[in-house]
Formats: structure tokens, sequence, C-alpha cells
């Protein structure tokens, strides 16, 4: 997903395109990481210093709906980030100092899907993958 995907898929569903959607969006565009609601406020109240955590939060869950973001939770705060733009199936790898994300291609659920005794049926499911980034191993003296 990218800024024009996103405000072109809001114009489709009958949304206002508004300079703090887009801006909102161009966050996410200039981060390959996670980012908690307060980080895209932060960055917003440059250009709009009366824009109001709900409007942010608001945003941010119409992205979600319409799958322009996805969400993850970190330290018990939901955090978010442009929904990948493959359409293969894969899960993340996600630093837990940066927020900064690895696609990974294999998935736990073919394991799964084998030894199942077919007494669950499997609607769905989310695998992520936590730990720390080199960048931030390094950055921390480790």
């Amino acid at each position: 997903m990218n800024v024009n995907q996103a405000l072109s898929l809001l114009k489709e569903e009958g949304y206002k395109f508004t300079g703090k959607r887009e801006q909102m969006l161009s966050v996410f565009a200039e981060e390959s990481r996670y980012l908690s609601a307060k980080e895209v406020l932060t960055a917003l109240q440059t250009n709009y210093p009366n824009v109001s955590f709900d409007t942010v939060y608001r945003n941010l869950s119409l992205f979600e709906e319409m799958e322009i973001l996805e969400v993850t939770e970190l330290d018990g705060e939901r955090r978010f980030r442009f929904h990948c733009s493959t359409n293969h199936h894969h899960h993340h790898l996600i630093c837990l100092d940066c927020g900064k994300t690895k696609q990974v291609d294999a998935c736990p659920m073919e394991w799964i899907s084998d030894n199942n005794d077919e007494e669950f049926e499997v609607t769905g499911h989310k695998f992520e993958v936590y730990g720390y980034c080199s960048s931030c191993t390094e950055g921390a003296g480790a």
C-alpha cells in the first residue's frame, strides 16, 4: 500500500480527501515500522497544531477497517503500519525497540494444518515474532 493507493481507496468508498488524512498516510509511507497513535499525532502537529487525538485515532481505525493499515499490539498499545503491498501469505519479525518489521515467508500454520486431528477448525491466524533488530542491538551495546 502507498499514499496514492490509500487515497484512491478512500475516494472509491466515498470518504472525503483531507490534508490531515494525506499527511497521516505520508507519515506511514516514510516509516517501515509500526507507529503508535501518539507518534502519528506528534508528526501531524507540525502542520496541524490543533489536531486532536480523537481525530487521529478515528482515522487510524478507519484505515484499519479499510485494510489500508495493519495493526499489532506492542507493550499493551495498538500500533499501525501500512498494509503490506504483497498479496502472498507471510508474517513479520517486529523489533520491540524501534518497531521496524521484516517479512517472513514461512508459516507455522503449515505444520499445524499437517498435524491437526480435525477436531479443531482453523478460521484464521496471526503470527508475529518479537525481538530486536540489528540496529537496536548494536545501539544498545550488546
